[in-house]
């Protein structure tokens, strides 16, 4: 009945309308007029109420109240309830209707937009949206509100099925078996984004097929396989470490599978595993070897050839080295991702003052300076032999300019596994069989070297008693000039206090040894002299030992007498005037007595002293 009421009030007010126009027109009032009496006699009629010719879309409105509007537009516009959206994710589709997304319209909103219509504005505006209503209507355009939080809780229900957490690719060991789970691209919805995407044709009030927006993360490591694959091959063999003079260390698959590491980096290239062995328990490994494949630098050795005034290489230089144990690791770690099963270790080096190619020249070794000569005769085999290998250590030996030398440091250990003999020796009170006898000879020659070169002596130890090598041959200084060695407690130093490098040269003849000095004279003058023995002592009568080893009639000599004396050398050294030493050498030697063993039941001298006498 309501749709039915209002065409005909309308009917009757626009014919009442149109005959008070024409009854105006006909008394002469003009026609603007007129038209202004007309419309504003259709605005009272009208009051409240749509003007002719308002509508939004297929809705007529004119004539109509607010509330009448807001029903006429409710069955106008069902998009919010028939509409389809299809929102999609790859493959997979939901499908919503506006409502469902918080879409609705806002009919009161519309319903005012309608009523004001010819009633905003100026007059003239007034007039002119009146005019065009009646004879061209005016669209109200819909009032689509957007719910976004409903949205968002209908997108949150979609996001259940698209959010995916962000996995990383696993890789393990289980016994001799590489275990890989590969990772997983995270994945979220944006509702935000999604809703933006959404508005515009809802707006439009338009069906539509949507992208959703989906954030996806990808983990650091997708894929293990590659590394997977390595370890594997890592597992396929044992693991062989190997350098020069040591080794071979080998490692099973068992014991490289229990060590074995897989290490998530991250780097410009972006995430990956790094495949490798296990760092503490590599380096308990390593550690215990680096002590004994440590190796100290060593110059070159050379002799100096007397005629070309050059050097001539004797020994070639050594590398000093020691284990680098975290080098090591990582070259076992880079070697076994590459497929190598056999593996150097890694050592930093140091290079050694004088390497081989160095000339003399480069040295500033011109010339011999000093020799000095000892006498053998007399010295047993097993003597000779001690001699000769002690005296090798020296030969073709470089000091620095500034260094010090230890003969012991030099000699090391004195032992039978280093080739030394037994030969007589003193020791306490005794002269005995001890390995190395002869040594002495050696560090006596030294120290007479470097006596008469004018070097600083830093220490030096005398004998207990005289010993007849020391006293022979030509030139000699006699008693007094001697020095022992006997590692660690009593050592022979001294210190190269030039300018310039000293090669050593030892020679064994057949009844001496010669030590030779090359370097550079500085114009040191070296002046001596010594008091002799003085406070001579006798020595003991000699004394007589049964030894049960020796048969019947034999009788041996195993210590020698030797007259006990003070002797002291003194010594200047000058250089341009100046004093670079002044030394007074001491030597006290102690009455020795001879020594005789015999085997039982031999006859003695007449008045042999005994231990029992």
């Amino acid at each position: 009945m309501r749709t039915s009421l209002l065409p005909r009030r309308s009917s009757d007010a626009l014919t009442l309308l149109t005959r008070l126009l024409l009854a105006a027109f006909l008394a002469g009032i003009s026609f603007l007029a007129a038209l202004f009496v007309f419309l504003l006699a259709v605005r009272l009629i009208f009051i409240n109420r749509a003007l002719p010719g308002v509508r939004s879309g297929d809705g007529a409105l004119g004539g109509k109240t607010a509330q009448q509007m807001q029903v006429v537009l409710a069955d106008a516009y069902t998009y919010p309830q028939t509409g389809l959206l299809a929102l999609r994710d790859g493959a997979s589709v939901w499908t919503a209707t506006p409502a469902d997304l918080g879409v609705s319209l806002d009919t009161q909103a519309m319903a005012e937009q309608a009523l004001a219509v010819g009633r905003r504005g100026s007059l003239a505006t007034r007039l002119q949206e009146q005019v065009d209503a009646w004879m061209s209507g005016v669209d109200v355009a819909p009032v689509v509100v957007f719910d976004q939080s409903r949205g968002a809780a209908t997108l949150v229900s979609i996001a259940a099925s698209i959010n995916k957490a962000q996995l990383d690719a696993t890789i393990g060991v289980n016994g001799l078996e590489v275990n890989v789970q590969p990772g997983q691209i995270g994945r979220t919805l944006d509702i935000d984004a999604s809703l933006m995407v959404i508005q515009p044709s809802i707006s439009l009030l338009h069906d539509a097929d949507l992208p959703l927006v989906v954030r996806e993360t990808p983990p650091l490591v997708l894929d293990a396989s590659e590394q997977a694959a390595i370890a594997r091959r890592i597992l396929s063999q044992p693991l062989t470490l190997t350098t020069d003079g040591a080794g071979p260390w080998s490692f099973d698959p068992p014991a490289l599978a229990s060590m074995l590491r897989f290490n998530l980096v991250q780097d410009s290239q972006g995430g990956r595993y790094q495949i490798g062995v296990e760092p503490q328990t590599m380096a308990a490994f390593l550690e215990p070897l680096a002590p004994d494949l440590q190796r100290s630098p060593e110059n070159a050795r050379f002799v100096f050839n007397d005629d070309t005034r050059q050097l001539d290489l004797l020994q070639d230089a050594v590398i000093g080295r020691t284990l680098d144990v975290p080098g090591t690791i990582e070259a076992i770690n880079a070697g076994l991702a590459s497929g190598s099963h056999s593996l150097d270790l890694v050592f930093q080096t140091e290079q050694p003052a004088v390497p081989s190619t160095t000339t003399a020249a480069d040295l500033g070794i011109t010339e011999l300076v000093v020799s000095a000569r000892t006498y053998i005769t007399g010295s047993s085999p097993e003597r000779v032999q001690n001699i000769r290998l002690a005296s090798a250590a020296f030969h073709g030996l470089l000091v620095a300019p500034g260094a010090s030398l230890s003969m012991a440091d030099v000699l090391g250990d004195i032992s039978l596994d280093k080739g030394y003999a037994e030969a007589l020796i003193i020791m306490g009170n005794r002269t005995i069989k001890g390995v190395g006898g002869g040594v002495c000879q050696v560090s006596t020659t030294l120290f007479r070297a470097v006596f008469f070169g004018g070097y600083q002596i830093d220490e030096r130890y005398p004998h207990a008693y005289r010993v007849g090598y020391y006293e022979q041959g030509p030139n000699s200084p006699g008693p007094g000039l001697d020095a022992t060695v006997f590692a660690p407690l009593v050592d022979f130093k001294f210190t190269n206090d030039s300018d310039h490098w000293l090669l050593m040269e030892t020679y064994l003849y057949s009844n001496s040894l010669e030590w030779k000095f090359y370097s550079a004279k500085d114009g040191r003058v070296i002046s001596w002299e010594s008091t002799g023995a003085q406070n001579v002592v006798d020595a003991p009568e000699p004394l007589y030992k049964e030894n049960p080893d020796l048969p019947e009639g034999k009788i041996k000599q195993v210590d020698y007498q030797a007259d006990g004396a003070d002797v002291n050398f003194s010594r200047t050294v000058l250089r341009d005037g100046q004093v670079l030493h002044n030394d007074l050498i001491r030597t006290h030697y102690l009455p020795w007595r001879a020594i005789y063993e015999y085997g039982p039941g031999t006859e003695l001298p007449e008045g042999a002293k005994t231990e029992d006498s």
